[in-house]
């Protein structure tokens, strides 16, 4: 699938979230003088089962009206999908997921099971624990590749329906995310790399 611009995300809502939702769309669409928005991604919280029902019905009645192409979830549990998908296709999920936390895998397999994109965020980030330096500093050396390449690496191994968003500050930090797409990890060093602590 491919998605261009533009792309928004829309969060928790409390008060009046059908109308604010709308709403909000509706004042996207005439800022950017656009017709149609490819890409709505609902974010949720774990606690949000309600906002599927709400939230997630509200964005599929406009993706049936023709505003929206396509939709999206994020930071969703393997429940709040399947209630979404009750309502409407999901074509993405934006989840928390690397090396050092693996949070809600169900939704990363769900997503490959059924061809649906899988944008993991925060995926070369440790969030502030301590990460171990092996295996992961051995596999670098071995690859001459640096750790955060591993890192990237490994996500992109997770699945074919995985697309890397690590964040770029520099023309060398792109150079660097994209060498780290032709980096082939071996069984050895995913098996490694599996079994170090989430």
């Amino acid at each position: 699938m491919t998605v261009d611009l533009p792309v928004i995300t829309v969060g928790r809502v409390r008060c009046g979230a059908s109308a604010r939702l709308v709403a909000g769309v509706h004042r996207t669409l005439r800022e950017l003088g656009w017709d149609r928005l490819n890409f709505v991604d609902l974010r949720l919280h774990e606690d949000d089962n309600e906002a599927v029902a709400e939230r997630f019905g509200t964005l599929a009645a406009l993706w049936e009206e023709g505003p929206i192409r396509h939709l999206g979830l994020s930071n969703t549990t393997i429940g709040q999908l399947a209630s979404a998908q009750r309502i409407a296709p999901v074509a993405a999920v934006q989840n928390m997921y690397g090396l050092f936390h693996r949070r809600h895998p169900e939704v990363l397999d769900a997503c490959t099971r059924q061809g649906i994109a899988f944008v993991p965020f925060f995926s070369l980030k440790s969030l502030g624990r301590p990460e171990p330096t092996e295996p992961l500093a051995r596999i670098a050396a071995r690859h001459g590749a640096s750790p955060e390449q591993v890192k990237l690496a490994w996500t992109l191994a997770r699945s074919p329906v995985v697309l890397a968003i690590p964040g770029t500050s520099s023309v060398a930090h792109l150079e660097d995310n994209t060498a780290a797409a032709d980096l082939l990890l071996d069984p050895e060093d995913l098996a490694a790399l599996d079994a170090m602590s989430t």
